[in-house]
């Protein structure tokens, strides 16, 4: 098991079994303070709120869709590293998003194996996208 980690994360998505998922990934490698919000008007209040270190974002959410919660999320939470995961395989939507300021984007079919990366990339400053879109 690897060192227990100080960074935040927060997961928004509106599907619990996904979040409960990613949560379980995270703290089995030793993220501690983990978070979820389970659409983007609930990220953004958390966002606020908790101003964690990396915010993993659904694109295609109820009340407010993660690309506007992403803006929202900024607004409040600058200093936070925002991660899309989406089932969306979709260039457009991927550039749309990183030239916005997003970190990463990662499909959620690759979650198991890429989420560590994307999430140690987003911490250091580097952008990452998944190997799925590299592809595409």
């Amino acid at each position: 098991m690897m060192p227990a980690r100080g960074n935040s994360i927060l997961i928004a998505d509106d599907f619990a079994a996904f979040r409960g998922f990613v949560r379980s990934r995270l703290e089995e490698n030793g993220f501690q303070n983990v978070a979820e919000a389970s659409d983007g008007v609930e990220a953004a209040a958390k966002a606020a709120h908790l101003h964690p270190d990396v915010v993993l974002l659904d694109v295609a959410m109820p009340n407010l869709d993660g690309m506007k919660a992403a803006a929202q999320i900024r607004a409040v939470s600058a200093e936070s590293k925002i991660l899309f995961l989406s089932l969306y395989n979709d260039h457009d939507i991927v550039q749309s998003v990183l030239s916005d300021g997003a970190m990463g984007y990662i499909c959620k079919s690759e979650v198991n194996r890429e989420l560590l990366p994307a999430i140690e990339a987003a911490l250091e400053g580097k952008t990452f996208v998944g190997a799925v879109l590299h592809r595409a």
